[in-house]
């Protein structure tokens, strides 16, 4: 069942949501060459919770991080640890507030130092390709022309989507109803009404859209070991187009 969320329950999603934004723009002068993923995952924790709300994934079905942080051909879920970022290194860094009982969640990112015109390009096709699924998110359209935006594209610019890992909704838990794929066809699925909220965060490889999963459980990498990036943002279906409730 999808949850239609109250103007109450939007407005608490939206501070949350507000936090990542300004922790992932500081993050932009934070991360560099010669840092670990852990340094970034305590900055996370401490930056969310100076603001008084929760890192959601810290302990969700025993996670032990408070974000994510997944370095060149890990997909997502990668854990943080004593890995020390190198110049021309990709890396995606995924979090989760809890406020007020609330969730939103935004996963965003970066170069590290100064990367290659093939890594480059792949975070401009994919963070072109989140906007593509936004601007397709309004009343009457269908849950899958989501996806059908975002794998049209991307496959167009020489580079596939990941089909393990999707969007999906989100309001007192962490993952509701409905699931978001990024990838598809038009016209399937539930039809958006306003008040939906929900995550969309297209995974795209420079190879294969196949992955594998470490014995961690968690950390999915690409198949053939070539490149993968992520961008997330959380919005709110509304009768004047989609709202991101993960920005500045």
């Amino acid at each position: 069942m999808i949850e239609i969320k109250s103007r109450y329950e939007i407005d608490l999603i939206r501070e949350a949501g507000k936090v990542i934004a300004e922790c992932h723009e500081a993050l932009k002068t934070f991360i560099k060459p010669g840092i670990t993923t852990m340094e970034i995952d305590e900055f996370v924790e401490n930056f969310i919770r100076k603001h008084n709300m929760e890192p959601a994934q810290k302990g969700y079905k025993g996670y032990p991080f408070a974000s994510c942080t997944s370095v060149n051909d890990v997909v997502c879920h990668g854990f943080p640890g004593q890995q020390i970022l190198q110049d021309g290194d990709i890396i995606t860094v995924d979090m989760v507030t809890l406020h007020k009982g609330l969730h939103a969640d935004s996963g965003w990112s970066y170069a590290v130092g100064h990367v290659n015109d093939t890594a480059r390009r792949l975070m401009e096709v994919t963070e072109a390709s989140l906007y593509k699924g936004i601007e397709v998110s309004v009343i009457g359209n269908h849950i899958s022309d989501i996806g059908h935006a975002i794998q049209t594209y991307v496959e167009g610019e020489g580079f596939s989507v990941v089909r393990d890992f999707i969007g999906h909704g989100i309001g007192r838990k962490m993952h509701e109803s409905p699931e978001v794929p990024h990838f598809g066809l038009p016209g399937k699925g539930p039809r958006l009404k306003k008040g939906m909220v929900f995550t969309i965060e297209p995974m795209v490889n420079t190879g294969t859209y196949n992955v594998t999963v470490h014995d961690d459980g968690w950390t999915a990498r690409t198949a053939d070991g070539g490149l993968s990036i992520q961008y997330e943002h959380t919005l709110v279906v509304t009768e004047n187009g989609p709202e991101i409730l993960t920005k500045l």
